[in-house]
């Protein structure tokens, strides 16, 4: 815990953003510096609450109170030491996690939640600042070597484990650089590449060998991994994206989210994009298909890029701005939020179902047909008579989601047992294959980075044990475990 009387003292406080009109002219984080005293008294907010629920919240199992106790004193070895017991990237999670532990924190009850993704960042760049986050190879090694396919947060993760643990471990990923989602999927204003660089360059101190490039299945077969390595780590994400299945959606100027972010996280960090691939959403108008995350992210860029107009569509109603009967605390509040992205500029339109694109003499999209919906429940709706429309569109992004891995390329040679939804189905994190793993979104479906941070560390466990019969590796469980005993 903090401050005895620190929740009642302070208030919440979280850095304050640049202005909007300025931030979109690049592409750098958009929040200013904070007083270290002031995320001193942050932490000090946080309560005596005896059960801490932000546990259970935090996919990592972080010990948030130990912590935030430690920053309050002003002691940021020890606040560092609880922290990276738990979490390999801070600084990644500590800029664009959620914070599903603030949703569950006691003070959030009836005041405002603890600040705990600013504090676990702020942690985390006192750790690089002092000089106390550095390289730590094994000091053996054991001769057996792991393949993690795929260099997200799973496969970092799971891979600076496996490391740890003494086996040499090499990443394989298509793209040209480490990272994953991190690096092609986010953009540069929620986290500027530089942090993964740092992240990379640790790791690569400590042993891990980074074989980029290199898509597996098509440049190297599963096979060929499969027998030269003692075991495999799929990490390989969901990145299938869900199509929308109206009339008019081959025409040009329609694009899945993550194609539109790759291509502007490749230009942002200064490569060249050939002009009939390009996708820049100037003087356009654009709609964004889909109200989450990513679309968000769809936003921000589009404005980024100085679009005519920005424009978010949902077919679900708009959400309370205060929590309902049926979604009490903890669990995560389903309520009306607004992005650092909509504040940018967005109009943001609910209960929209769209029903066709329309083209114009070339074959390019110029307008969106929706028409407005009266939902009776959670899962019921009918269509307003008389609510037809076209919107104007010239860059339509699809932002609804993704259906499974991209693992047809697999399937043939391991015909590998998948769920209900195509992905990867486990057993104690093991694959239908004897020695090949997954994690992450492969077999989770989609979710948050946080959530693959905590899948790679568990699934390293599990390929440890089987390498090895025992492992020294921490498991979020057993910490569950030996936190209830003392």
């Amino acid at each position: 815990m903090g401050k005895v009387d620190g929740f009642l003292l302070y208030d919440r406080e979280l850095p304050a953003p640049r202005d909007p009109k300025e931030r979109v002219h690049d592409s750098k984080e958009i929040y200013q510096p904070f007083p270290e005293e002031k995320t001193q008294q942050q932490a000090a907010r946080c309560m005596d609450c005896g059960v801490p629920f932000c546990h259970n919240g935090c996919p990592l199992g972080n010990l948030i109170p130990d912590f935030n106790d430690a920053v309050y004193e002003g002691e940021w070895e020890r606040a560092a030491q609880i922290l990276y017991s738990t979490n390999n990237f801070p600084e990644f999670t500590g800029r664009i996690c959620p914070a599903p532990c603030e949703a569950s924190c006691v003070l959030s009850i009836n005041k405002p939640a603890i600040t705990i993704e600013h504090i676990e960042k702020s942690i985390a760049e006192k750790s690089f600042e002092l000089g106390l986050v550095k390289a730590e190879p094994p000091k053996e090694r054991t001769g057996r070597r792991v393949a993690v396919v795929g260099s997200g947060p799973a496969g970092l993760a799971a891979a600076a484990q496996l490391n740890k643990a003494g086996h040499q471990v090499d990443v394989y990923d298509k793209d040209d650089k480490a990272g994953g989602l991190l690096r092609y999927g986010i953009p540069d204003f929620k986290l500027e590449k530089w942090v993964i660089d740092r992240r990379i360059a640790i790791m690569e101190e400590e042993g891990v060998r980074f074989r980029l490039g290199v898509e597996i299945g098509k440049d190297v077969s599963l096979k060929k991994l499969y027998k030269k390595y003692d075991a495999v780590l799929m990490c390989i994400g969901s990145t299938k994206p869900r199509p929308l299945p109206i009339p008019g959606g081959h025409l040009k100027g329609i694009h899945f989210a993550m194609e539109y972010l790759k291509l502007q996280n490749r230009k942002v960090a200064g490569k060249t994009i050939p002009e009939e691939v390009d996708l820049n959403a100037r003087d356009k108008h654009v709609l964004v298909i889909g109200g989450g995350d990513t679309g968000s992210d769809c936003v921000g860029t589009a404005n980024r890029q100085f679009a005519e107009s920005v424009s978010q569509l949902q077919y679900r109603f708009m959400p309370s701005k205060d929590r309902l009967p049926h979604n009490p605390w903890p669990e995560w509040p389903m309520i009306y939020t607004s992005s650092s992205s909509h504040e940018e500029g967005c109009e943001r339109s609910y209960g929209w179902l769209t029903k066709e694109f329309i083209a114009d003499e070339n074959g390019f999209v110029k307008g969106l047909k929706v028409v407005e919906l009266d939902w009776k429940n959670a899962k019921e709706y009918t269509e307003k008579p008389d609510s037809e429309r076209i919107l104007p569109c010239d860059l339509a992004l699809i932002a609804i989601g993704y259906e499974r891995p991209e693992h047809d390329a697999f399937q043939p040679n391991f015909d590998f047992e998948l769920d209900s939804r195509g992905n990867f189905k486990l057993n104690e994190w093991q694959t239908s294959i004897p020695g090949i793993f997954s994690a992450g979104d492969a077999c989770r479906g989609q979710s948050l980075v946080v959530w693959a941070i905590s899948d790679g560390r568990e699934a390293a466990r599990a390929v440890d044990m089987y390498l090895m019969g025992n492992s020294d590796l921490p498991s979020k469980e057993l910490s569950k475990f030996k936190l209830a005993a003392e």
